[in-house]
């Protein structure tokens, strides 16, 4: 009886531990879960390279003769963007990559001078993912004001570094009319060194400074090249004196090349940290390649005429134009372990990129903000977006495209000039005005 007594509590014991066990058990396997769903999963890294009037035909992936291997390897192992479309010139461009929204809500219509281009108080993707506990910095061209109330910490970056203006000289950081702009931390500096190198130190040391802090981070690395005027190393220049004839090209090639370079020790850097599988990172230009420039006066008339700059073949125009050569650029989405290689075809837009981001740093997106651009994280895993409009403005013109078909219109105000219209899948080099 006794016996039968102290087995029963015995068994009985042995049955509350086993419960026990089990509900700890339980417990720890419900927290995997939700790091499974992502729910508590570490927030994304996101890295924005951005080159500087960088042609459709100067990659190597697109059949370039100049060699991009970093960036070829990039769009192999990750997700090329066939159709992504910016905007005509460089301020533009980036300020509807940190807002989400049309440059001309802002009046941005061409590149800026010293006065702030946007609006005091503007939500930039930086200060919306600076308020999700992102550590955020810039390296390299702002160009949306020079001004003090105008730079880059004003507007969401924790730090800032590389240029204020339009393109500088790459080895004395200052602007065509002789003015300084190179600055840290919006503070005015002088400092020795290629532009593309220095802007690619930053960078390094910004990633690896956010991960020893253990901080998810937005770092946006915006190069001066391949825009003029171009001052580039022997070690570049040389290889390309065998293949291109044109001493002009051979510096934009040169050029080219060693940003690639650059990017591969940014990719590297993210790859020692051990962050990859948590690393977003996007690259492409700005718009699209220049076809020549030349100026006695500007950086005190120091530079050789650029007779031969970028190429934007098979695709119709240059720069500061409204055709597909100006708006549709090189671009690769590259996160391992996360999107499975591949081309997206649809129609992408700069204005998507602060949507996405937000998105995937689980910042909600208010109606206070009122973004342009969508969400395109679907795409970029293989599904479908739906139909928009996409919308573009300068100072001369404007156009509109929306499914097949884009519309441009040569003239101040849509009641003068000119209408083209161009079925854009079918006639991808706008060739026949319908």
């Amino acid at each position: 009886m006794q016996r039968n007594f102290f087995t029963c509590f015995s068994t009985q014991r042995n049955l509350t531990l086993a419960l026990y066990i089990a509900s700890i058990i339980a417990l720890f396997s419900c927290g995997a879960s939700k790091n499974d769903t992502g729910e508590h999963a570490p927030k994304p890294n996101f890295i924005i390279i951005l080159a500087d009037d960088l042609g459709w035909h100067d990659v190597g992936y697109h059949g370039s003769e100049i060699k991009t291997p970093v960036i070829d390897k990039m769009a192999r192992e990750g997700v090329v963007l066939d159709r992504f479309y910016v905007h005509s010139v460089c301020s533009p461009t980036r300020a509807a990559l940190l807002t989400g929204r049309h440059p001309s809500r802002y009046g941005i219509l061409t590149p800026l001078g010293d006065p702030p281009g946007l609006p005091k108080g503007t939500v930039t993707i930086a200060e919306l993912l600076r308020e999700r506990g992102y550590d955020t910095s810039i390296s390299g061209k702002w160009h949306l004001g020079a001004v003090p109330e105008a730079r880059p910490r004003q507007y969401g970056f924790n730090t800032s570094y590389g240029y204020l203006r339009g393109q500088i000289d790459p080895y004395t950081h200052l602007y065509k009319n002789g003015d300084r702009t190179w600055h840290r931390n919006d503070s005015l500096i002088d400092e020795e060194g290629h532009a593309t190198d220095l802007i690619t130190d930053e960078a390094v040391r910004f990633i690896k400074k956010s991960r020893m802090e253990n901080e998810p981070f937005f770092l946006y690395v915006a190069y001066s090249v391949p825009h003029y005027p171009l001052d580039e190393p022997d070690k570049w220049v040389e290889p390309y004196k065998q293949t291109i004839d044109n001493a002009s090209r051979r510096r934009y090639a040169a050029s080219v090349t060693h940003m690639d370079d650059a990017i591969g020790s940014i990719l590297k850097a993210v790859k020692n940290e051990g962050i990859e599988e948590n690393t977003f990172i996007l690259f492409f230009s700005d718009n699209g390649a220049q076809k020549s420039w030349s100026s006695g006066t500007q950086y005190g008339g120091k530079f050789p005429p650029h007779d031969v700059l970028g190429d934007n073949t098979p695709l119709r125009g240059w720069k500061a134009s409204l055709y597909d050569g100006a708006l549709r650029v090189p671009a690769v989405v590259l996160w391992k372990g996360r999107l499975s290689p591949g081309v997206v075809t649809e129609s992408l837009n700069v204005a998507d990129i602060f949507p996405t981001l937000a998105s995937l740093a689980g910042a909600p997106v208010t109606e206070e903000l009122k973004p342009d651009g969508i969400n395109i994280l679907p795409a970029l895993e293989g599904g479908s977006l739906p139909e928009r409009v996409m919308y573009w403005r300068l100072m001369n013109g404007l156009a509109l495209k929306k499914g097949n078909w884009k519309l441009i219109h040569k003239g101040r105000t849509p009641d003068e000039g000119a209408d083209e219209l161009y079925d854009i899948i079918n006639d991808p080099y706008e060739k026949n005005n319908l």
